[in-house]
């Protein structure tokens, strides 16, 4: 039943006449701004740049690879100034990117195909400021079970909730929300490398694993890089390397 639904509601869209005849009521219709940006968009960015998009309608080269949380207010593309074919993104609730062994997930098949069919150079994980995801998260009880999709989302970033309340659980839950913010960005990072594909690539050379917060209260933007190899100091495998805040 459901296929026959979509096959007739897809036959509605070829069908369609593409007419310019305002709908009723489309005073109150929040489509009349988003189509005046578009408008807008197709003159100064489509037309103006013809040869690029021509270009990117026969393959799409992108350097990066982002995920990014769904929160209306941290856009990487508006942050960040993403131009079209510049980074191939995937956004969640608390921006997590859960192990290898967690099994099939949007951002999973999004990653596999950053890394091994557009071979980008570059995963960027962006946590953000007041994130709600990690609130819910910081929430939790650990022993609750729920029916909850976002409850069962964000139990992947677990092990960030645990290392922020040994590091700042004597402090304010606000304060504790901040400290896992990040402490989230870099358990994804390390997510990250248990991915065959992504670590081989990382041993090689030739992908470089990123954390970035934007801070949207303030406007600052931190960056930094994971260093992964065997015998770095202290005889861990992992580091944080050229760290740098943009205010």
């Amino acid at each position: 039943m459901a296929s026959r639904d979509h096959t007739g509601l897809t036959r509605q869209l070829l069908d369609f006449q593409h007419d310019t005849i305002d709908e009723v009521g489309a005073g109150h219709d929040p489509f009349i701004d988003l189509k005046a940006r578009f408008m807008d968009f197709k003159q100064r960015n489509y037309v103006e740049k013809f040869s690029n998009y021509q270009t990117l309608a026969e393959q799409q080269t992108p350097k990066f690879m982002v995920v990014a949380c769904a929160d209306s207010r941290v856009c990487p593309t508006a942050v960040l100034g993403f131009q079209p074919g510049e980074a191939f993104t995937v956004r969640n609730v608390a921006n997590l990117v859960p192990p290898y062994e967690h099994g099939g997930t949007e951002t999973s098949a999004a990653l596999e195909f950053a890394v091994n069919t557009l071979q980008v150079e570059n995963v960027l994980v962006i946590g953000h400021s007041r994130c709600g995801g990690i609130q819910a998260l910081m929430s939790m009880k650990d022993d609750s079970t729920s029916g909850s999709f976002i409850k069962n989302w964000v139990s992947i970033g677990k092990s960030a909730r645990l290392s922020t309340k040994a590091a700042a659980g004597n402090m304010s839950f606000d304060i504790q929300c901040k400290h896992c913010e990040k402490e989230s960005i870099n358990s994804s990072l390390l997510n990250l490398l248990t991915y065959p594909w992504i670590e081989k690539r990382v041993n090689e050379g030739t992908l470089n694993l990123h954390g970035g917060y934007y801070n949207f209260v303030d406007c600052t933007f931190e960056k930094w890089t994971l260093l992964y190899r065997e015998g770095l100091e202290g005889g861990s495998k992992y580091a944080i390397k050229n760290r740098s805040t943009w205010c």
